[in-house]
């Protein structure tokens, strides 16, 4: 416990100390830097909280220490059974520290080393039950993912580096608005070294395995914080070219569309509660791109409105993803915690016994589905009003992306609804489909629920009182476009400031109605009808989740692999039957399986060399030695 106490003390002293300077920038819009000089190979290294990184660090400071408050709630059972917590502690806060560094510094060797502490700590923090083979797998899984992305960051600053003379990002950016085929090029590798890591589509594979088999305050931090700095290298890299080119801008929106619909879709198949979370992780990523991918198309296409909004609504997206999606993780972690199970299937009821964690489950649910009065609407509708604004311009072909962006961000809405009626419905409603969710007596402890409420607390504060949000936004989308406030007049914070009016009215009148029900609402007798010879419900009548979601994804077959486990009932009175079903990600089950078996058969011809003879080992590096010799000579 007391590994833990230092770790808090550690994480809330970052979290402060970083959240000061943030909040002056974006208040002031000032920019602070600092350099240190650490070695002639890096050259002087600048350390930048300007608009962009400050709004970051406030996302990473506040959700940081949300989530380490929760954690003690949560890792009480492990203390209780003796499991050392001082590594966890200290990769954790390593975590938080590494994140801060990775949006302030403009050095691209001190970047990728800040990144790679990012990668390894969270690795780290992913196999915390390394006893599982399936969480070491996802572990593994998660840094192979990580180090392929960086080998495409490190071939962006390479490109950059070369041209430029220096490491420093602001030498990047004078060559790259000055050179557009190879910011193409360095925009692209880039893309797919940062989307790795955010969970864009075809890149995402890593991510519905690694988030489940973290603990759930690491699950939160990592789906709530760390895959952002994904999207925060993606504007960085756009904030040094300045105006990407058209193609460019397409590719990103459309790229951002299909990883909305595959995220949200994957997710209706779940049965896992963790890995239903983590797909709407790349859902999200995807509306986060979808409002970068707008504000890009206004840059291409010199649409200073477009651009402002389509970035402020990506931006805010971020950070209201944070909050949604902590509050989710840290209620599905209260779930695990007194049920033992992250099976939905075989949950149900716990409304009776946790009703504080069900009622804050259904705020993040709300939210999450982008439903008003909380703050998914928000950043939603600045989203789709930018790619609304974005039809006025003048190109047949954006008019027709546009459009069939703004289709597919509805649909991803539907579907999400969809999701979390079938979540919140089957987790939380009916009655109790097995012992585990039977035998659960009460909620979760304070330090559990006091962060859950304050995250709930602001998706509701920032949907009610949205102008004030979006005046904050100014900034950090002045780091990517110059004149879009300017050009947008108030008509974005006028809009704003009706929906906070509607919102407050509504909210104003629901209270109104409760209060009326407790003061003047009489008692509601119960009396027994005859109900047709039905005797009472049980668990076995009820909707369970495959069945609930089975009329939708039934028009939906090319998209799913399908795996069946069926025991087919046997004699008159069968004494055992099952039926169970499993939707395997296409990508994974058409392509990286294949890819692994087939490096596997390929690695297995070379098995007679490693022999474990030590004289033979020498004698394959010394030979390797003389080729490489004979080779330069050569040359």
């Amino acid at each position: 416990m007391i590994s833990y106490f230092i770790g808090v003390v550690a994480i809330l002293a970052s979290g402060i100390l970083a959240l000061v300077p943030a909040l002056k920038v974006l208040f002031t819009g000032e920019t602070i830097v600092k350099t240190f000089d650490f070695n002639p190979l890096f050259g002087p290294v600048n350390f930048v909280i300007d608009p962009l990184a400050a709004f970051f660090i406030l996302v990473i400071a506040v959700m940081s220490i949300a989530s380490v408050i929760y954690a003690k709630g949560y890792l009480k059972p492990y203390l209780e059974k003796g499991k050392n917590l001082r590594a966890h502690m200290v990769f954790l806060t390593g975590l938080i520290v590494s994140m801060i560094l990775v949006v302030t510094c403009q050095n691209a060797l001190m970047f990728l080393i800040c990144w790679e502490i990012m990668s390894l700590s969270s690795f780290f923090l992913v196999i915390f039950e390394s006893e599982k083979k399936e969480v070491l797998r996802a572990g593994i899984k998660y840094l192979v993912f990580m180090h392929i992305s960086v080998l495409f960051i490190i071939m962006a600053f390479a490109l950059c580096a070369i041209k430029a003379g220096s490491f420093d990002f602001a030498s990047f950016s004078a060559v790259l608005k000055n050179n557009v085929h190879l910011a193409n090029i360095v925009f692209v590798l880039a893309f797919i070294g940062f989307g790795t890591k955010a969970g864009f589509v075809p890149l995402h594979n890593w991510l519905p395995d690694a988030h489940p088999a973290a603990p759930s305050h690491v699950s939160a931090i990592m789906s709530g914080v760390m895959i952002k700095t994904g999207i925060y290298g993606i504007l960085r890299m756009l904030s040094l070219i300045g105006t990407p080119s058209k193609l460019i801008a397409y590719g990103v929106l459309v790229i951002s569309v299909i990883s909305a619909l595959y995220g949200v879709l994957y997710a209706i198949t779940q049965h896992d509660l963790k890995r239903l979370l983590a797909y709407h992780s790349i859902e999200n990523i995807g509306i986060i791109g979808i409002g970068v991918g707008a504000g890009m198309l206004g840059l291409a296409y010199h649409n200073p409105v477009v651009a402002m909004l389509g970035f402020a609504g990506g931006i805010l997206h971020i950070l209201n993803h944070s909050i949604f999606k902590e509050l989710l993780f840290l209620s599905a972690g209260s779930v695990y915690t007194k049920t033992h199970t992250r099976n939905i299937e075989i949950l149900g009821g716990l409304i009776k016994s946790m009703p504080a964690t069900a009622i804050l489950f259904l705020i993040g649910s709300v939210a999450i589905c982008g439903l008003p009065p909380f703050n998914g609407f928000i950043s939603e509708f600045l989203v789709y009003f930018g790619m609304f604004k974005g039809l006025s311009i003048n190109s047949f072909f954006a008019f027709t992306v546009m459009i069939f962006a703004i289709a597919g961000l509805a649909l991803v809405g539907t579907m999400a609804i969809l999701c979390f009626t079938k979540a919140f419905s089957i987790i939380f409603l009916g009655m109790p489909r097995s012992e585990a969710a039977e035998n659960v007596k009460n909620d979760t402890g304070m330090s559990m629920i006091l962060p859950m409420s304050f995250l709930a607390a602001l998706t509701l504060a920032i949907g009610l009182f949205p102008q004030y949000v979006f005046k904050m936004l100014t900034k950090p989308v002045s780091v990517l476009t110059n004149s879009g406030f300017q050009a947008a007049g108030g008509e974005p914070l006028t809009i704003m400031q009706t929906i906070s009016f509607v919102g407050l009215a509504f909210v104003a009148f629901v209270c109104v109605l409760i209060l009326l029900k407790v003061l003047f609402g009489r008692k509601i007798v119960l009396h027994e009808t005859w109900g047709c010879g039905y005797d009472r419900g049980n668990n076995h009548i009820q909707y369970t989740a495959s069945s609930y979601a089975s009329p939708f994804l039934s028009m939906l077959k090319p998209l799913f692999k399908k795996v069946f486990d069926v025991e087919k009932p046997k004699k008159l009175f069968p004494k055992s039957a099952h039926f169970s079903l499993h939707i395997e990600d296409i990508e994974e089950a058409y392509v990286l399986n294949p890819l692994l078996k087939f490096d596997e058969w390929f690695l297995s011809k070379f098995e007679k060399i490693q022999n474990g003879n030590l004289q033979t080992y020498i004698k394959y590096g010394l030979l390797f030695l003389v080729l490489i010799i004979a080779g330069c000579m050569l040359v």
